[in-house]
């Protein structure tokens, strides 16, 4: 089956539709290539919205892959830089017991910002697009995007491992953070 969505015809689903709540399904290496023009797409979607990470589901396409794209940006101007990585079929092997919280925010929840605790060490693995296997080490902002991006796959949104006192408005966030500089 040929892949010809385009990052015209992604959007980016928001929270309520079905498909944020579903567990994404596996892909296999055969596949990987067929869906080479949607991860395209996806990772300019993306990019159009500022995001530093964007997960299959986030535009209606339940498969367990995602992006992790940490930059500075106007939503998250203190993001270290990493090149754009497309991860397959991505799986955290190991997680520290040092948890930390920090703001996220989502494409698929905008306008909403919240305090999550998440890991601060990662051991990860995922497949490459030419199907090479990837184990490596994450820290920080890069793990909370990979955390952040793979509760996507399983059916979770960052609000479901927040406080409900933790919850704020994009305009409350940017209060808060102009106060705290």
């Amino acid at each position: 089956m040929k892949r010809t969505r385009t990052m015209e015809t992604l959007t980016i689903a928001q929270l309520g539709n079905p498909i944020l709540r579903e567990h994404a399904s596996l892909i296999s290496a055969t596949q990987y290539q067929e869906f080479a023009p949607f991860f395209n797409a996806l990772q300019q979607k993306m990019l159009e919205h500022n995001g530093v990470g964007i997960a299959a589901p986030q535009v209606s396409e339940s498969i367990r892959a995602f992006i992790v794209a940490s930059r500075p940006n106007p939503r998250y101007p203190d993001a270290p830089m990493m090149e754009p990585t497309l991860m397959l079929n991505p799986e955290i092997t190991w997680a520290s017991e040092n948890m930390e919280k920090d703001w996220e925010g989502c494409l698929s929840i905008p306008g909403i910002r919240a305090l999550v605790s998440r890991h601060s060490h990662i051991e990860v693995r995922y497949d490459t697009l030419e199907g090479k296997e990837v184990k490596t080490q994450m820290e920080g902002f890069i793990a909370r995007i990979f955390q952040h991006e793979l509760d996507h796959l399983n059916g979770l949104v960052f609000l479901d491992r927040a406080d409900k006192a933790d919850y704020y408005t994009e305009a409350e966030y940017l209060k808060l953070m102009t106060k705290s500089e």
